[in-house]
């Protein structure tokens, strides 16, 4: 009995051959990448599935028919969680596969995988090698056309950078050495990684907690000086009023040594004639009369 037959009758697909996920520290960061940051763009398509280092089971009933590729995309397909990916069930295979491949693979994936994905009908498919040095071409692209994958010609070179167009994703390839990334052609821009993504989340977070606090620390010294403008208002409400006494007029004050008015004709001016001006007296009398008659000194 095969080892994928259950005793049940049930034909098992496995999720994994035992080999490792990727040879290197740079073909699985390369290929975590990819993943995430094509998956991160369209996060807000519910039909858009994106994975990579997944069994792909190409023919029901026979687990030797079964390929992993490093990435791949597919329009029209639920979003979530698989152990496996069945085209049979899923209806459709990918549309876009990306190769991280090395030179144990390179003629594999040149090859059988090549062959694999044209039956599968993979709309474009991408080989780059992250090992080759940065002066040599990395990138490899290859576009389907009656059923055979074609190879492609570069988009262009930028700043040393090989640049291959997706139609199916509406995304530029752009590779050099060890640099892989997908980038948006109306911005110019790499895609964020998750990495990224969290990193500016996290500084997002900082400056709005730092605003945040600054806006606190002015709510708080604006009801300090409040508190302390009320408190001054009140005290000078509750202090006695200063009363001020009411400084004398000094143009109606008499003076100390008031000369007297000179003498109307034919009145007693209560002096001497020709008299020291100490020897006068000192207040006028009135014009003589009835009732002034019996003053003293008139």
């Amino acid at each position: 009995m095969s080892p994928h037959i259950l005793k049940s009758g049930k034909v098992h697909y496995p999720e994994s051959d035992g080999k490792p996920m990727a040879e290197t520290d740079i073909h699985r960061d390369l290929m975590l990448e990819a993943i995430e940051a094509v998956r991160e763009r369209f996060r807000d398509e519910p039909n858009f599935y994106v994975s990579g280092n997944l069994f792909v089971y190409y023919e029901e009933g026979d687990p030797e028919k079964v390929v992993a590729p490093d990435f791949f995309a597919v329009r029209g397909v639920p979003r979530g969680q698989r152990r496996i990916y069945k085209v049979w069930e899923e209806v459709k295979g990918p549309e876009v596969v990306l190769e991280l491949t090395s030179p144990t693979t390179h003629l594999e994936d040149l090859g059988n995988k090549r062959a694999i994905y044209e039956v599968l009908g993979v709309s474009e498919y991408f080989i780059c090698d992250p090992l080759v040095k940065a002066s040599q071409p990395n990138l490899r692209g290859f576009r389907l056309k009656e059923g055979v994958l074609q190879p492609i010609p570069e988009s262009r070179r930028e700043q040393g950078l090989q640049v291959f167009a997706s139609e199916v994703l509406g995304l530029e390839l752009h590779g050099s050495g060890s640099t892989l990334r997908w980038v948006d052609p109306l911005t110019g821009k790499p895609l964020p990684t998750r990495q990224e993504i969290r990193q500016r989340a996290d500084e997002e977070k900082q400056r709005a907690d730092e605003e945040s606090e600054r806006a606190e620390k002015e709510r708080e010294d604006r009801q300090r000086i409040f508190r302390e403008g009320g408190l001054s208002q009140g005290l000078a409400r509750a202090a006695p009023a200063r009363v001020h006494p009411a400084r004398p007029v000094h143009h109606l004050r008499r003076p100390r040594n008031p000369q007297p008015p000179p003498a109307r004709p034919g009145s007693f001016s209560g002096g001497i004639e020709g008299a020291a001006p100490e020897l006068r007296f000192r207040r006028h009398c009135p014009r003589p009369g009835p009732r002034s008659a019996h003053r003293a000194g008139c």
